[in-house]
């Protein structure tokens, strides 16, 4: 019967994970870059950019497996995206934003202490296609 009970617990878990719902009220929200900082939870990202450079970094976000706009546009100057890890389907979160000539990229993991790098490497591969 013990068993039973730890494998629903653990199913349950999984299934929370999956399933947990993502408000854009708490994840699209400032970034606050000033530098960039690689993070035990996640990696933030500075560097000049117009609209026309985020709409080309949006593109290359979009075609990333596993990866799907949560909320904001690029005409709102904001965007905040949700990237699934492939087998337990961990969400990670990255906001772009685009403040006074500069794009600032914050992302972060929603769920455990840390990323093990996961963040800096997908932002480091998106970065480098884009150019920066």
């Amino acid at each position: 019967m013990f068993f039973w009970v730890i494998i629903a617990v653990v199913i349950g878990g999984l299934a929370y994970i999956r399933l947990a719902p993502s408000d854009p009220a708490v994840w699209n929200t400032d970034p606050q870059v000033l530098s960039d900082q690689d993070l035990r939870d996640g990696v933030r990202r500075r560097f000049e950019g117009d609209e026309e450079l985020m709409a080309r970094l949006e593109r290359i976000i979009l075609s990333s497996p596993r990866t799907d706009k949560l909320a904001g546009s690029v005409e709102e100057g904001r965007v905040t995206y949700i990237t699934r890890s492939k087998w337990m389907g961990f969400p990670d979160y990255t906001t772009v934003q685009l403040v006074d000539g500069d794009i600032e990229l914050y992302a972060r993991l929603r769920f455990g202490r840390s990323d093990l790098g996961v963040n800096k490497a997908r932002v480091d591969g998106w970065l480098e296609k884009l150019g920066q």
